[in-house]
């Protein structure tokens, strides 16, 4: 590796802090997205973490542009309510880091982070390499995986697949959720493309889960070219919603009555194919009891805060806001039907405030126009940049929504935390506040709210 990769920064010291080290990591590489196994592989060989996930766990890998969070987590859950010591492994967090490296549902501790990176980066130095953030921490989650002997392992994908650094480890188990257009500045700009890095998980004689109707050429060709089993979505297996609180799933072989997750039911439903077409003994309690229980911060993610409704959603591209409307669009009827009516008639109607805020490589134009084409009465846009390299500026946010919306309704802040607090000020109890457009936004939001 050429000296010029290579940084300068020390080696955080025995005492040094969880923080001090995500720090450091951020700095040891010359760019914070680079794809290839190239690099990541001599090291994790020298880990022994890939003959550890071969030998000794079984591995579910999900993939796709949308939905993925979800999936693993309904998968994760299911198998921990069946009894299976389960890793889950998911990104990026909200809120704090430990949030993407998960044993039975309960983060790993600052120490047990601390002492994998510290194990990474000795093999790092050992291999004479760089790794980037992404590949230095998916390394060390997947070392303290291997270390705590966990039967089950949960993968999210961070960006594509093929050249994703968790593709180093073989699953057992593929899901692709779905594809759409999204990063294609690594992944291509149309869904052949995109399609054919996601299937890069793919292993021969794998069984894949399909969640989408559509599938691009790239990916049967893929699931041709290794003999691979695929149960697709609307082919293979289905669902439908019963009522408010229960759902139908359907396949082949079953249809089981199931109480609704807090979840989607899309993704949910491909999380219950994977968990069934797997060998793993887990039965219809375990199942109920998981979907039960099973939630995911960020995602359709209800709250009452500060006297306020609020509902957090990490969409941030085209696909993810048609799937958040979907649901929103219902929610907002019956959240119409829960406020109370007597002695209230002077009252203003029930809006929608939006705070939002997105990165600066998304199609921010799409996103706006899908939501302000779905005919919800949304009645003030909140906006302030994020505190992350790649935000878009607010003028950027500002501009595009000028487009769509009145200018009186926008209202422009230095920070997403003077923004949240301008959005409680100028809204009122009956109100919903609605939060998107990225992982960011919502982890900002979160922070200022102190929740």
């Amino acid at each position: 590796m050429s000296d010029s990769l290579i940084s300068h920064t020390h080696t955080p010291n025995d005492k040094a802090s969880l923080t001090e080290w995500l720090d450091y990591m951020q700095q040891i590489h010359v760019s914070a997205i680079d794809m290839g196994l190239s690099r990541v592989l001599p090291v994790a060989e020298a880990l022994g973490v890939v003959q550890s996930a071969k030998d000794d766990a079984y591995v579910f890998t999900v993939a796709g542009t949308n939905g993925k969070g979800s999936t693993t987590a309904v998968i994760a859950q299911m198998c921990q309510a069946a009894g299976y010591k389960t890793a889950l492994y998911q990104s990026p967090h909200l809120s704090v880091f430990n949030e993407r490296v998960r044993i039975n549902g309960e983060m790993v501790s600052d120490q047990t982070l601390i002492q994998a990176f510290s194990k990474v980066e000795a093999a790092r130095l050992q291999c004479d390499l760089t790794l980037s953030f992404f590949e230095m921490t998916t390394l060390a989650a997947l070392l303290i995986f291997a270390e705590a002997d966990c039967d089950m392992w949960v993968l999210e994908v961070g960006l594509g697949g093929r050249l994703d650094v968790v593709n180093i480890i073989d699953p057992d188990m593929a899901v692709i959720t779905n594809i759409g257009i999204d990063h294609v500045d690594w992944l291509g700009d149309n869904v052949e493309d995109i399609g054919r890095e996601k299937a890069g998980i793919l292993r021969d004689d794998l069984t894949l889960i399909y969640g989408a109707t559509e599938m691009p050429n790239s990916v049967q060709q893929t699931i041709d070219k290794h003999q691979a089993t695929c149960y697709q979505f609307g082919q293979d297996f289905s669902y439908r919603a019963l009522d408010a609180t229960t759902w139908q799933y359907s396949n082949a072989a079953i249809t089981m009555q199931l109480p609704r997750p807090a979840l989607s039911l899309t993704n949910t439903a491909n999380a219950l194919s994977a968990v069934l077409a797997s060998p793993l003994n887990i039965n219809i309690s375990a199942i109920e009891q998981a979907l039960q229980s099973v939630k995911l911060a960020g995602r359709f993610d209800y709250r009452e805060v500060k006297n306020r409704h609020w509902l957090f959603d990490v969409a941030h591209n085209e696909q993810g806001v048609e799937f958040l409307l979907t649901q929103l669009l219902a929610f907002w009827q019956q959240h119409l039907a829960n406020q109370p009516t007597g002695g209230q008639a002077s009252r203003a109607p029930a809006t929608i405030k939006m705070l939002f805020s997105m990165l600066g490589d998304k199609d921010i134009d799409k996103v706006v126009q899908r939501l302000t084409d779905a005919g919800l009465p949304i009645s003030d846009w909140f906006i302030a940049e994020i505190d992350y390299p790649r935000a878009a500026s607010t003028e950027q946010l500002q501009g595009i929504l000028t487009n769509y919306v009145d200018g009186a309704q926008i209202h422009e802040f230095n920070r997403l935390s003077e923004a949240t607090w301008a959005v409680i000020n100028a809204s009122q109890p009956q109100d919903l506040i609605v939060v998107c457009g990225s992982f960011h936004t919502i982890g900002e939001t979160l922070a200022a709210l102190e929740v």
